[in-house]
């Protein structure tokens, strides 16, 4: 499948966002595909540092939200992407694969959270105080904001049909989920 919008290469790397290309906006694709609109990309960068380092989540949760999300929308590259990261978290394959279907627990309440933002916008009381309980106010809302930032990246790859990345594609067919 062709993409109307192509990872930006180094060569026609936007002047604008120069300093950008040697930290995360040149590493992968999704971030090449957006280095076409480079202010999105530069204002997109503080929220990225929280969401992917920063957050009350933390690394493994942090990685659960992110494939519920990424099954949720059908996102192949976040998908596989994630699948990479989660395993280099030491997350099994089936706790990966769990995140597709019906988890227990905490994953559980987590997968339970995401499918209520995708299907309602919004965490019924209930489930806003399970999570609040179980991993405090703030991650309520480090929940939101990465589900709201996956879904974001999630339009533009899927709309501009971003390749994976290699090195992830050739992970994941050597080490099929």
């Amino acid at each position: 499948m062709t993409t109307p919008c192509p990872p930006i290469c180094d060569e026609n790397w936007p002047a604008d966002i120069a300093d950008m290309r040697t930290g995360f906006a040149g590493a992968l694709n999704v971030y090449r595909t957006m280095a076409h609109h480079p202010a999105l990309l530069r204002a997109w960068a503080p929220l990225r540092q929280h969401i992917v380092k920063d957050s009350a989540l933390g690394a493994v949760r942090s990685e659960l939200v992110i494939l519920r999300a990424a099954h949720r929308m059908g996102s192949a590259y976040e998908w596989a992407h994630h699948v990479s990261r989660a395993r280099a978290l030491g997350i099994s394959d089936a706790r990966i694969r769990a995140m597709a279907g019906t988890p227990d627990g905490e994953d559980g309440l987590i997968a339970d959270a995401v499918d209520a933002l995708f299907g309602g916008a919004r965490l019924p009381s209930n489930l806003e105080r399970a999570i609040s309980v179980s991993l405090g106010q703030q991650a309520v809302f480090d929940l939101m904001a990465t589900v709201g930032f996956y879904s974001v990246l999630g339009y533009i790859l899927m709309t501009f049909n971003t390749p994976i990345d290699q090195s992830v594609a050739d992970e994941i067919a050597e080490r099929p989920l």
